[in-house]
């Protein structure tokens, strides 16, 4: 059966201020749904939350086919690909103690993914403005929202629908992350390939700028730990613990 294909979107003017999110749902018997709204204050990235859990949130269960989403939202991908993870295991704060941000939102997604299981979901990033007609209608609708602007959403078979979504994005890798995520994972230094410390407890494999992050991390439990140089040593630490080679790290 036809994989389930959405598109998502938010936008936001001052971030923050009002904002709107814009959804396209490709459903697999052929039927096509848009989804928006808006909110007065907000964040860029709460809209685009936001436009992720509604379009999930639509599918009835269970789902007889694959998921894809398509996003051009970094913090989405990572936050619930690896990030939520360690939020979790920390009783929702970040690295540095700190609450994490959006929590509200992260729980509803993490229930929302939860819901839809056994289902597979494959997050795809997608370059905003590169061209793809359901990325760009949805920051249409994202736009036409935040500015309290009438658009008309469509609800019908994928035959009429006049946005094409026969020519879906290449894969795409994530742009690689200049700085931390508000709110996020923190403000750590390591970078992959450099001299760190991976610790792996309860499921999630986290990368450590310093032995004495690390070490708080794995004291008095029952977690591996080791310090590598390369990220050649990562991928072979991560097989030796039984991950695969590409098994998502954290970092701290």
């Amino acid at each position: 059966m036809q994989s389930i294909v959405i598109f998502t979107d938010g936008a936001c003017s001052g971030n923050p201020g009002p904002g709107g999110w814009g959804s396209i749902v490709a459903l697999s018997d052929g039927s096509v749904r848009e989804l928006g709204g808006g909110e007065a204050g907000t964040t860029n990235n709460r809209m685009e939350m936001t436009a992720t859990i509604r379009a999930l949130a639509l599918l009835d269960t269970p789902v007889a086919s694959g998921v894809i989403v398509y996003t051009d939202s970094t913090y989405v991908i990572r936050g619930i690909t690896q990030w939520v993870h360690g939020w979790r295991s920390r009783g929702w704060k970040n690295a540095e103690g700190n609450d994490v941000a959006n929590r509200d939102l992260w729980e509803e997604l993490m229930r929302q993914v939860m819901r839809l299981k056994p289902a597979t979901i494959d997050w795809k990033y997608v370059r905003g403005h590169s061209g793809f007609e359901g990325n760009e209608r949805c920051d249409e609708i994202a736009v036409a929202f935040s500015k309290k602007q009438f658009i008309e959403l469509f609800d019908g078979p994928r035959a009429r629908y006049l946005v094409n979504l026969e020519s879906l994005p290449a894969e795409q890798a994530l742009p690689e992350q200049k700085s931390a995520q508000k709110g996020g994972k923190g403000s750590s230094s390591a970078k992959p390939g450099s001299l760190s410390y991976l610790s792996y407890l309860a499921g999630v494999v986290m990368r450590h700028s310093t032995w004495a992050g690390c070490e708080r991390r794995v004291k008095g439990k029952p977690a591996k730990f080791k310090k590598v140089k390369s990220q050649q040593e990562e991928k072979e630490l991560l097989v030796s613990w039984g991950l695969d080679a590409k098994y998502a790290i954290v970092d701290e």
